[in-house]
């Protein structure tokens, strides 16, 4: 049975992609909090159930937060996108314990882009553009709470040929595998095709076994679904991915859950429940979200299970996570999510796989570039200006 997506329809905007780079034929927003309508006029923002109320509490300020992951010993570990990783405990945020500067670059989207650890803390992920565009995938020990530069090696590289949808998340899932988004190539309207090529790795959700290869570099797990298929990279899990800039896994359920930027019209939400995804297409550059794009909608699309118009205030989505902490129990099982431009925190209410219903918490995060997941379950908002909160109840 196809999934019919939940829809909130508005009027169109174009973003190349989460981090400010505007292409040709495309506006930036217009000023404001993103809860306007197209006259102008201020609509009110609903009020949450009581058990539904949060505010944003400030915990740090860092240099352009791009991504955070729990770390060992209660903390949260914080990138910076020009290219420092960050221990943020209950004193703060420390010193860089980790300085890539002079290996990377912001230009575009670019720069510092994910961290993960592996499930005992053993060892640092980095997915980062080295200084000519490309993305890196790099795995250093840490031993002590801290990274041993002298033990890193790289794992994966991908040539970028534009500067911008590099995608960048990488998340460890639920079965001990290393999950890679990667974006389509950049520029706009997929000009490569990289969206339906198998043959490449752009515009996919890659899976590998950071460990498995005794030689170095990494090993293809054998159930990965293009293993042996002439012409596919074996990498690949899912594609048909525009910029999938952020992705979890349910802590809960195993459920996977991807945001992937839209072109000009559409931003969407896809799920794959746990034990499901293994080849899904998710159907760009043929289909915006359920909108065709560019020729017809391929036979295998999976439709996302929630999309939204791009509108005056809105542009990019930021994926989140599923609420599984305790401070918040209203919120227990809602996808919570962001736009980079309007900032305002969304959850989705979700039901046997389907979203039932969508709530604007009335809090506003300002340019929301990601979301962590503390070791508690607890969300923090990353604003790419520098503030880093934790979603508190009111």
């Amino acid at each position: 049975m196809r999934r019919t997506a939940v829809r909130v329809m508005a009027g169109t905007l174009c973003l190349a992609g989460v981090i400010g780079v505007v292409t040709a034929g495309c506006s930036q927003p217009p000023a404001g909090d993103g809860d306007s309508d197209l006259d102008g006029a201020t609509a009110p923002v609903p009020t949450p159930a009581p058990d539904r109320r949060v505010r944003l509490t400030e915990v740090a300020t860092a240099q352009a937060p791009s991504a955070g992951v729990a770390g060992p010993d209660g903390t949260v570990w914080i990138a910076e996108r020009p290219g420092r990783v960050r221990v943020l405990d209950q004193e703060g945020l420390g010193a860089p314990v980790l300085d890539i500067t002079g290996e990377t670059t912001t230009d575009g989207e670019r720069g510092l882009l994910g961290i993960a650890f592996d499930e005992d803390f053993a060892h640092l992920y980095l997915s980062f553009t080295d200084r000519n565009g490309h993305t890196t995938i790099d795995e250093l020990a840490v031993a002590g709470g801290q990274p041993q530069p002298q033990t890193r090696r790289t794992l994966l590289t991908q040539e970028q040929p534009f500067a911008n949808h590099n995608g960048g998340d990488l998340v460890f899932g639920p079965d001990g595998m290393l999950y890679i988004g990667l974006g389509d190539g950049g520029s706009g309207g997929d000009p490569l095709g990289s969206g339906q090529d198998l043959g490449s790795l752009l515009g996919t959700l890659l899976r590998i076994d950071p460990t498995g290869n005794q030689n170095g570099g990494y090993a293809v797990p054998p159930d990965n679904p293009f293993v042996g298929q002439p012409g596919a990279r074996a990498e690949i899990w899912a594609y048909g991915l525009r910029n999938p800039w952020r992705f979890s896994f349910d802590a809960g359920t195993g459920d996977l859950w991807i945001a992937d930027v839209g072109q000009s019209a559409r931003e969407e939400i896809d799920l794959a429940a746990a034990g499901t995804g293994a080849g899904a297409n998710y159907g760009w550059s043929r289909m915006e979200g359920t909108q065709p794009f560019s020729g017809d909608e391929p036979d295998n699309h999976v439709p996302p299970v929630f999309e939204y118009d791009n509108e005056p205030g809105r542009c990019s989505v930021t994926g989140g996570y599923v609420y599984r902490g305790e401070a918040i129990p209203g919120l227990a099982g809602n996808y919570l999510f962001s736009d980079f431009c309007e900032g305002n925190i969304q959850a989705l209410e979700v039901r046997d796989g389907e979203v039932t219903g969508e709530t604007n918490l009335g809090v506003n995060g300002g340019s929301v570039v990601g979301f962590a997941q503390g070791p508690d379950r607890e969300l923090y908002v990353l604003d790419l200006a520098g503030p880093i909160y934790r979603i508190d109840p009111a």
